[in-house]
């Protein structure tokens, strides 16, 4: 069953996210993500937030520039929250918009570099691990979470291209996919996760995270029959983004998403 989710943007103010939270708990909704965009709203404090306002919804992070954050910093913050909020944390990592990493002089010359240095250690301290590694931008010397998650949060990695989308199935739990990715994009990106995956030989599946922009306000038949042709082409997590001049306001959104959209897609 493919689950749905809807997207707090960072283009909306932080005061309106309780009442999309408070909607998306009361309706049912299995997730809600936020996104840590510069210079609008913290991945990590919005995630936070919206775990103590609900109890069962799984907030997701899409994505955690890498380039923005010391990786043992990230690896605290996601530990505490795992332990908090057990099972309800879905971290995604990402290369950054490059203009808005390089207006923090942060802009890194091999971003694939870095992001490969980056996932591994957050995982291997997620994981409990004690890190020492000495790479081109990641250094750790004996670095070891004092309180790591009992069960290590799904770690995902955002991409487009094969490199990156090859790299999330290498290390990481699965993909996510930007609001560009069209159906015909899909079979060539799931050849790179799973190629990725083989790689390192991770069992089971990807988990396949595709954003979906949602214009104005269509039938859920038709936003079901949409969300079906992607599930069709091997998306696990369908995530919606309300746009549109016409667009519903986010709690009225959500709430139509898991009332009438779900029953249609199950």
């Amino acid at each position: 069953m493919t689950v749905l989710g809807a997207i707090f943007p960072p283009d909306q103010p932080p005061e309106q996210l309780r009442a999309v939270a408070e909607a998306a708990e009361r309706s049912g909704l299995e997730q809600l993500w936020i996104w840590e965009d510069c210079f609008a709203e913290s991945g990590i404090a919005t995630a936070a937030a919206v775990l103590g306002w609900t109890e069962r919804v799984q907030v997701g992070i899409g994505l955690l520039p890498v380039p923005l954050r010391n990786v043992a910093l990230t690896a605290m913050e996601l530990a505490t929250l795992q332990r908090l909020f057990p099972g309800r944390i879905i971290p995604g990592l990402g290369h950054g918009v490059a203009e808005w990493m390089d207006q923090v002089g942060n802009l890194a010359a091999s971003p694939m570099t870095l992001l490969r240095e980056y996932t591994a250690a957050l995982t291997g301290l997620l994981a409990g691990d004690e890190v020492s590694t000495q790479g081109r931008y990641v250094r750790l010397d004996k670095v070891k979470l004092a309180w790591p998650p009992v069960t290590p949060p799904t770690v995902l990695v955002g991409g487009v291209r094969q490199k990156t989308v090859t790299l999330a199935g290498e290390l990481s739990n699965g993909v996510i996919l930007t609001g560009d990715t069209r159906l015909e994009d899909l079979p060539a990106a799931l050849d790179w996760v799973r190629t990725g995956r083989s790689r390192s030989e991770r069992p089971g599946d990807p988990d396949v995270v595709v954003f979906i922009a949602v214009a104005d306000r269509p039938s859920a038949a038709e936003l079901a029959d949409r969300i079906s042709h992607y599930a069709a082409a091997g998306v696990t997590h369908a995530i919606l983004l309300s746009v549109g001049d016409d667009a519903p306001p986010l709690p009225e959104f959500v709430e139509f998403v898991a009332s009438e959209v779900r029953p249609l897609v199950d």
